[in-house]
């Protein structure tokens, strides 16, 4: 027991307030994806999700980086950042940016064992999907074969998008 990783927040909120008051920092933040050690990353993924949450205008900048760049991290947190970003900054996402990021969370769902990354991906998609055909028609299949995952939620999140999109 003593020796086990604490999941903490470590510093995020000092970070958010930080670049709340000097915009000018987040430049510097977004950089951090770029960092070889994980917990960075993983720490610059939860930054900047309260930032999109409190001030979206001061990440709408960087959505192609997100689309082009950090979207290609091969990391589950990045990768369910991401996920959530598309979901919840969708009407400021280009038309183009919207197609690589479907692309790119199809791949996740396809390759990820991370339930966390299944579920923001499905979320994502399956809101997607609801105004996208030719994504549903992708999507049913790939949500019928998870409705035989191990992971609860996963099943759980899948039904409910099958309902959904059927």
């Amino acid at each position: 027991m003593l020796n086990e990783p604490v999941n903490t927040l470590g510093r995020t909120e000092e970070v958010v307030e930080i670049i709340l008051a000097d915009n000018s920092r987040i430049e510097e933040l977004y950089e951090c994806y770029f960092q070889p050690d994980e917990w960075v990353r993983l720490r610059t993924s939860s930054v900047f999700k309260r930032l999109w949450k409190a001030e979206p205008n001061l990440v709408i900048p960087f959505l192609d980086g997100f689309v082009k760049q950090v979207s290609l991290i091969e990391q589950p947190s990045v990768q369910w950042t991401f996920a959530l970003l598309c979901h919840d900054l969708d009407s400021h996402l280009t038309e183009r940016q919207r197609r690589s990021g479907k692309a790119r969370l199809k791949n996740y769902l396809e390759s990820s064992d991370d339930w966390i990354v299944q579920n923001t991906t499905i979320a994502t998609l399956g809101h997607w999907a609801s105004t996208d055909e030719a994504l549903r028609s992708w999507l049913i299949p790939k949500l019928t074969s998870l409705t035989n995952s191990h992971r609860k939620s996963v099943v759980k999140r899948s039904r409910r998008w099958l309902d959904e999109l059927s």
